[in-house]
């Protein structure tokens, strides 16, 4: 297949990118334009049509920053602005691209405590739920006949690379993790080899709409914590009351750490997709303890 990408330099993209050329697929990467009104370079109906598929996981990083007003303003325009340029050029296109695959997260839940969430699930509230709702609104203008449209909803991604484990790492080598407020905050996370694998199933078999793209053994804080500490044989005993990273982090460690969702892959599951890493302690080891890995 020949395969576009929007956001390929970044840590998803980049491992993405790396297992379909190795299967000898053909990637190229969409340049983004100089912001000043040129989202990307050289991308049209035309140029799009010369290829199979459109994969678009472009976006500010949402943990990056503090949540400033400007710093909010700019993870939703990164995401709808790059989404909403990309579904309107889809639509003007015909014959090829067979299908569009569009990042969001799982944040569109909300903060749902113990209840399962599949796609079929209403969204919730709070500025991710926002933000993601509004993603996912941009890429609907990309719906044309013979255009297949998945709307990847992203859990918590396990990587030897970076992001969330990466920052964990070094708290819990020190012997300083431990619980993040009440510990019953649900953590709905996919390990990167399954989620490459998911995005690779997505763009074979037919599959549309919204899917959630996490493990189907989320975990709570608490058991993330505890799982953690045994893989790394660190005692995992200075909790993080919530007063203190909500004084730290601000709104962030509210939506982000204090609260979560049992999110369940229904769609990935009943569509025959297999997971190699369901289970927590199994991820964390492939990830941390691998020859490659982060320790």
């Amino acid at each position: 297949m020949k395969i576009a990408i929007a956001g390929a330099s970044g840590m998803v993209g980049k491992a993405l990118t790396r297992s379909l050329t190795a299967k000898g697929h053909s990637v190229t990467a969409l340049k983004r334009g100089n912001g000043a009104g040129q989202i990307f370079v050289d991308v049209t109906p035309e140029s799009l049509q010369n290829y199979d598929a459109v994969i678009n996981l472009a976006g500010e990083n949402i943990a990056g920053k503090r949540w400033t007003d400007e710093q909010k303003k700019l993870i939703v325009d990164s995401r709808v602005s790059t989404t909403s340029f990309l579904a309107n050029a889809l639509a003007k296109t015909s014959g090829s691209p067979k299908v569009f695959i569009n990042a969001s997260a799982i944040g569109i839940y909300g903060n749902r405590g113990s209840e399962k969430i599949t796609e079929e699930s209403s969204p919730g509230t709070g500025f991710l739920a926002s933000t993601c709702k509004q993603w996912e609104e941009a890429a609907k203008p990309a719906k044309r006949d013979g255009l297949r449209v998945v709307i990847a909803r992203l859990g918590v991604v396990l990587s030897k690379e970076g992001g969330a484990l990466n920052k964990m790492l070094l708290p819990f080598q020190l012997g300083a993790g431990g619980i993040l407020g009440s510990g019953r905050q649900y953590m709905s996370w996919i390990d990167m080899d399954d989620l490459v694998k998911a995005f690779e199933f997505l763009l074979e078999n037919n599959v549309e709409g919204e899917v959630n793209m996490t493990s189907p053994n989320p975990a709570t804080n608490a058991e993330f914590t505890n799982t953690m500490g045994k893989v790394l044989s660190r005692p995992a005993i200075l909790p993080a009351p919530a007063f203190a990273l909500n004084l730290i982090l601000g709104e962030m460690a509210q939506e982000m750490l204090l609260e979560g969702s049992l999110v369940l892959p229904t769609k990935l599951e009943k569509a025959g997709f297999k997971f190699d890493y369901a289970n927590l302690e199994q991820a964390l080891n492939h990830e941390i303890k691998s020859p490659a890995g982060v320790a």
